[in-house]
Parts: C-alpha cells; sequence; structure tokens
C-alpha cells in the first residue's frame, strides 16, 4: 500500500527489549501470534504477526544499535514506509534540513530496503523505510 501523493504511511514499530524471552511470553500470553525463528535470530529479533496491521518487532538493544548507528535508548522506534528508495533520502534530507535531527542516516540496509531514522522534536525516533527489494538483501552482520 502506497499513498497516491507519496505521504509516508505508518507502517511498524520497533520496541526494543531487554529480556526477549520474557517479552515474548507476556505479548504471546496477551494473546499475539509470536513465531518461533533460526535458534541464531531469537535472542534479537521477533516479530509477532498482526494480520491487515502495523508490524510489531521485537529487538534487543544489541540489534537495535546495529540498525540505527544512533541509538540512544528508549522504548522504540515508530516506523513509515514510503514509496521508493529515493523517498527515504528526500524525506531525511528535507528533516534534517529543517533542523530536525538524524539519528541513522539513510543508507542500504541488509534486509533489502533504505532506511534512515530522524527525532521527533521530544526526540523519539521516527524510521522511515523504503519497500524491500530482495535482490539488495546482504549479511547482516549480526549476531
Amino acid at each position: 500500500m502506497t499513498d497516491p501523493e507519496g505521504r509516508p504511511i505508518l507502517d511498524q514499530f520497533n520496541l526494543v527489549v531487554t529480556d526477549m524471552e520474557a517479552t515474548v511470553a507476556f505479548y504471546r500470553r496477551l494473546g499475539l501470534s509470536i513465531p518461533d525463528t533460526d535458534p541464531e535470530w531469537q535472542p534479537h529479533h521477533r516479530n509477532a504477526q498482526n494480520p491487515g496491521g502495523i508490524d510489531l518487532d521485537f529487538d534487543s538493544v544489541s540489534f537495535a544499535r546495529h540498525w540505527d548507528k544512533g541509538w540512544r535508548g528508549g522504548m522504540g522506534v515508530l516506523g513509515f514506509k514510503v514509496d521508493s528508495r529515493e523517498r527515504v533520502d528526500e524525506i531525511y534530507a528535507d528533516l534534517t534540513g529543517a533542523g530536525y535531527a538524524g539519528q541513522q542516516a539513510p543508507y542500504d540496509a541488509f534486509w533489502g530496503a533504505r532506511y534512515a531514522v530522524v527525532q521527533d522534536p521530544d526526540g523519539n525516533p521516527v524510521g522511515i523505510m523504503s519497500p524491500i527489494d530482495p535482490e539488495r538483501r546482504g549479511d547482516p552482520g549480526f549476531p
């Protein structure tokens, strides 16, 4: 889904957690479906399956610092999707040019998207992500 005017669409929230297993147990008890994944990744990244809604991802602190070099703590990253790789760069340049702090400059992320993070006026991280291009996926260098 894209916006015909090219506006960002709220798409995901990355909740950064200190204890992945306790978090997964809590959200499963709440009723969310969180599948097991590759054992190497389970301590660092999990995804709650949320049909028709916003992606809810759980990331370890160490993993958040890997994909967002400016990570400074807090609850998570509010993620917006845009319709192109170029749009990520345009929005980042516009916001940082207007004086908002850049936390992660646009880059080609290992999962195949163009990605950047800026801070809102309260310092909350806001992610901007292009569609994922499977041809651009690479080794995450983590864990």
